[in-house]
């Protein structure tokens, strides 16, 4: 499988430049289309305003929606018009309750979703709902963009961590043209006593899988020493200094809609390299 079709969603344009510079030369390197989804979201909470206030307080949070979307539409314009990549743009107003159908629509036709860190002091509390709605409803893996290090098609180390799980599995599957690029997968297995592999050598199978596409493999057994299997995996991409973390998305359903659980959000909020991920 190859990434031809790209999707990335900005929802604020002071951070429009910082995610279409680690967006455009991941797509130019796949030759693949970017389409970049341009979202002012309309917060208003109907219901929470003093009678009469709600209609006058809707027409302007939308009217900031829209001049938003317009702001984020025109500073992706300029940055796309400097590249030398297929491109789209598209912006649209879609109130906090919306995004999800709005994002997941997108991600279902995109090979690859690429999205900034969902977590952060300074992010909406809907910021989260990008990257859910992209996996759990769109089925699309995404990759989430690091502060410091961008992502690529090409990494020397990526860390596949590694639980026996269907989510792992679908996350590597997907992840596929990286791992074969790489010229190191290291496969991460955490307390591998409690992961049931009916081998006698954990990770074996997978490795000869992962070769097989011609990627060269390493299987590592770590004993949980942290609280966290979060803590001990970020750990181990730091001493690998890899470029890329794979994993699987694990979730539950709230109010029918599914959402990321405790230890992907800890993954999330303090890994320092791209993370891929899928469901």
């Amino acid at each position: 499988m190859a990434y031809k079709s790209i999707l990335t969603v900005l929802t604020d344009d002071a951070e429009v430049n910082a995610v279409l510079d680690a967006v455009i030369p991941f797509a130019a390197d796949a030759k693949a289309h970017l389409d970049v989804l341009c979202l002012g979201i309309d917060r208003t909470q109907t219901g929470y305003y003093f009678a009469g206030a709600t209609a006058l307080m809707h027409d302007e949070t939308l009217a900031q929606a829209q001049a938003e979307a317009k702001r984020i539409e025109e500073a992706a314009r300029d940055r796309l018009g400097r590249s030398d990549i297929s491109w789209g743009v598209e912006a649209l107003v879609a109130q906090s309750a919306s995004v999800t159908p709005v994002v997941a629509r997108r991600a279902r036709f995109a090979d690859l979703v690429m999205l900034p860190k969902p977590y952060g002091p300074d992010l909406p509390s809907d910021a989260p709902a990008l990257v859910e709605s992209a996996m759990f409803q769109g089925q699309a893996p995404v990759i989430v963009i690091a502060d410091g290090k961008p992502a690529t098609l090409n990494p020397k180390k990526v860390v596949v961590a590694w639980n026996e799980s269907n989510e792992a599995m679908t996350a590597i599957r997907r992840a596929m043209p990286m791992l074969v690029a790489a010229d190191l997968v290291n496969i991460c297995i955490i307390a591998p006593d409690r992961h049931g592999s009916e081998t006698a050598d954990p990770g074996d199978e997978l490795s000869k899988m992962l070769s097989r596409h011609g990627a060269t493999c390493e299987v590592s057994l770590l004993p949980q020493t942290l609280p966290r299997v979060s803590e001990v995996l970020k750990r181990h991409v730091a001493d690998q200094n890899a470029d890329l973390l794979v994993m699987g998305a694990y979730g539950h359903s709230r109010f029918r809609e599914a959402i990321l659980g405790g230890a992907t959000r800890n993954m999330l909020e303090h890994c320092e390299v791209p993370v891929l991920m899928a469901h």
